[in-house]
């Protein structure tokens, strides 16, 4: 086994959206960077495995599905037909793309790439080990941004072939005739939105009463509704007990909140119920990082860990697992690490964005948590029934509900589900910034026809006086 040295002022470990954003904030910065990435290509699980092969898989099952109502609009599309090969090569195309505007990136910035297995031997050493070849890569600061994998459950294991998780979804090759989808978070209820489209027979299952369970309850009831009409078979307070591979697929045993059991036959099941980060087998215990329950890396709100030179971000550490997340702190930590002015991230203004049909997004806090916190809640919402732009496009379903501090007036949540309901709410993020009141909101004028007049239209009902309904 050959060996190299090299020295740089961080090592980043793990090439993802928090990652590389970090490598490309440091280098700006005037750090010399190095990155370490196993994979062959750059861009970690949300570019690779995740966000975006996901976003092109239901960019598609959209297309399908509007080009069988096209006729409603005055244009005739004859003899529509999915072709799941060209689907996969379309999400492939994406992929391989964006991957490479990473590698370009990396280059543009002067970060010094090396591919292969990073290990921390020391608080200031990682060792990239590429099959017989072995550097070790000297730092001032070592950041990890290992990610997360699907998470596996024990009763019934996945096999990649008939018990399946998001990584074994994204490759298959033929759809099947049916799916049973265990779990109704992010990753469910947007599979959820592909398969059913795609004309998977499909059943969402949760064991929480509701589908969605992080966002307002208001807006988990509309998209439950929504699901439904689209013919998902919805399934929540229910866990499943069972599922046995068989020569026609998976039976799959259900256990409802009165203890009633029954048996699903289903060609594949998908295990959907979250990830787990990957904090073990990459050296921390070589230094005085701390790994709590869960495989969660201990941080302080600079992203550092008990060893002050070591940083974490993303997946590994205990904050939302959204990609966005882990970009916003890779950069807090280089920055921190630069000594470059900065500040924590207030994790109660971070978007939640689930891409399913219809979409959902949220920012700040639902109205029970509100009320936990002891605030005196106004609640505003609009639908975009009533929406002159929803109607043009054909898609009414679905409203924006805004949560605001009746002594202050100042908005604490705004909450959308709907038409690009993941692109408006960037309106709301700002105006939890910058500590907007919901009158503000009232009194910016909003282009008409658009959507975001029903961001506008939802603080007018705040004061119950909604003009459009």
């Amino acid at each position: 086994m050959s060996s190299s040295n090299a020295s740089f002022d961080v090592v980043i470990i793990g090439a993802g959206p928090g990652g590389y954003v970090a490598a490309i904030r440091a280098a700006q910065l005037g750090l010399s960077v190095a990155i370490v990435e196993k994979d062959k290509h750059l861009g970690g699980t949300c570019l690779l495995r995740g966000c975006i092969p996901t976003k092109a898989l239901l960019e598609s099952a959209t297309i399908y599905e509007q080009s069988k109502h096209a006729a409603d609009y005055g244009v005739i599309v004859s003899d529509v037909k999915l072709d799941y090969e060209g689907v996969r090569k379309y999400k492939h195309k994406i992929v391989i793309k964006s991957a490479k505007g990473v590698e370009y990136l990396m280059n543009k910035n002067k970060v010094n790439v090396f591919k292969g297995f990073g290990f921390i031997e020391d608080p200031h050493t990682v060792s990239v080990t590429n099959g017989d070849t072995k550097e070790y890569l000297t730092a001032r600061f070592i950041l990890v941004a290992t990610g997360s994998v699907p998470r596996d459950i024990p009763l019934f294991p996945t096999d990649g072939v008939r018990i399946i998780n998001s990584d074994h979804a994204l490759e298959m090759t033929e759809l099947p005739a049916s799916i049973v989808i265990l779990g109704a978070g992010a990753v469910g209820v947007e599979f959820a939105s592909v398969m059913t489209r795609f004309g998977v027979q499909t059943t969402l299952v949760e064991m929480l009463p509701r589908v969605l369970p992080i966002e307002d309850a208001a807006i988990s009831a509309e998209l439950e509704r929504a699901l439904r009409a689209q013919k998902i078979t919805v399934k929540t307070s229910t866990k499943c007990e069972a599922a046995k591979v068989n020569d026609q697929g998976v039976a799959v045993t259900l256990v409802d909140g009165q203890g009633e059991r029954t048996t699903l036959q289903t060609e594949k099941l998908l295990v959907a119920v979250g990830r787990r980060p990957i904090s073990d087998g990459i050296g921390l215990e070589n230094t005085r990082a701390v790994v709590e329950k869960g495989g969660y890396i201990a941080v302080n709100g600079f992203l550092q860990t008990a060893e002050p030179n070591v940083y974490a971000i993303g997946d590994v550490i205990n904050t939302p697992w959204l990609a966005h997340v882990a970009s916003a702190e890779g950069i807090v930590a280089v920055e921190h690490m630069a000594g470059h002015t900065t500040e924590p991230i207030n994790y109660d203004r971070v978007p939640s964005c689930t891409y399913c049909e219809p979409e959902v997004a949220s920012v700040g806090l639902t109205e029970a948590k509100a009320r936990e916190r002891g605030y005196e809640v106004k609640v505003g919402s609009f639908p975009f029934a009533a929406s002159g732009k929803a109607r043009i496009l054909g898609r009414t379903e679905g409203m924006v509900k805004i949560v605001s501090d009746a002594k202050y007036d100042e908005i604490l949540g705004v909450h959308i589900i709907g038409p690009r309901a993941t692109e408006l709410i960037a309106e709301a993020c700002v105006a939890l910034r910058g500590e907007l009141t919901t009158e503000e909101l009232v009194r910016t004028i909003h282009a008409h026809p658009t959507l975001s007049e029903s961001v506008m239209e939802a603080a007018h009902g705040v004061f119950g006086s909604p003009i459009h309904i």
